[in-house]
């Protein structure tokens, strides 16, 4: 009885021989991460859907409440309230404030957008896990979205502010106007700062229950209930800790605000260079937290 032996198995392709096969008849690599020019190109083609995605975010968000989207102005007016009772009355931190009600509910209003847009970031990613992995799309798509959302929501809210400041003696001047190159680098510094967070949290879903904590110390540390000012003027805190308040960038944004909406917060209570401070906040955060993104784009939704 003879055996026969079957002929040896071809040598198997090099990897870098399955590549350039591959490039030739123009496959490429499921999911891969495009260049940098070419993902900004894919998410201006997507920008119908963020703006669609936050608008309807939005309606939802309080659909299920009976007074709907009222909460929008009740939840910032609510936590005015009870800083004032405690900031304002109990620890007289209005002493030394002309107009504190003013200065506290623009602080609180301010500080709210800045929160809320850092803190749907964590759940960017994680939260829509069903979108991410049934469609392609550039995944920067989602924080962006959800930070037009938290800004939408915030142009709703200072309608109502509008009317409590002039409840409370302060009407439109020509000042005001600071209050929209203001915003918008307040939304470009939280949206880089939601980015970042959206990756770190795409991957550690446990970011998402330690930001309370991390929001609520940096609420205390940017001046919202309090002015940092007077705080510099107690000579109880050394200079760097004083200067490192009033860099926080949280606390530049509101600020600027509060210097655009109140008459009596004047320019001697800003920081120096306030603008160029805003301005360098809000471009590294935007470009970095981007960048940074955009590097991990071809692992969202694969863990």
């Amino acid at each position: 009885m003879t055996t026969t032996l079957a002929p040896p198995a071809p040598p198997a392709a090099p990897a870098e021989d399955l590549g350039a096969l591959a490039r030739h008849h123009g496959l490429s690599v499921s999911g891969a991460r495009p260049s940098l020019p070419a993902y900004v190109r894919q998410l201006w083609s997507r920008r119908d859907f963020i703006t669609a995605f936050a608008t309807a975010r939005l309606t939802a968000q309080f659909s299920q409440a009976r007074l709907g989207q009222v909460w929008q102005v009740m939840t910032p007016l609510l936590n005015a309230a009870v800083y004032y009772l405690i900031f304002g009355v109990l620890m007289n931190a209005k002493n030394g404030v002309p107009d504190y009600v003013p200065f506290l509910i623009t602080g609180i209003f301010v500080w709210t957008f800045t929160a809320n847009t850092v803190q749907a970031g964590t759940r960017a990613i994680s939260g829509n896990l069903g979108l991410v992995r049934a469609l392609h799309f550039p995944r920067a798509s989602l924080p962006i979205s959800l930070a037009f959302q938290q800004l939408q929501q915030l142009l709703f809210s200072l309608a109502a502010l509008v009317v409590m400041l002039a409840c409370f003696g302060e009407f439109p001047t020509w000042s005001w106007l600071l209050a929209v190159p203001a915003l918008f680098l307040q939304a470009l510094f939280s949206t880089g700062v939601a980015l970042a967070l959206a990756r770190l949290a795409a991957r550690t879903p446990d970011i998402s229950q330690l930001m309370p904590f991390v929001l609520r110390t940096w609420m205390y540390a940017s001046g919202a209930m309090f002015s940092i000012q007077n705080l510099a003027g107690s000579g109880r805190f050394p200079d760097a800790v004083v200067l490192a308040l009033q860099c926080n960038p949280a606390a530049v944004y509101i600020d600027l605000m509060r210097f655009a909406l109140i008459e009596s917060f004047t320019g001697a209570q800003l920081p120096p260079h306030v603008w160029a401070l805003a301005a360098g906040w809000a471009l590294l955060a935007f470009a970095g937290g981007f960048v940074w993104f955009w590097k991990a784009e071809e692992t969202y939704g694969r863990g």
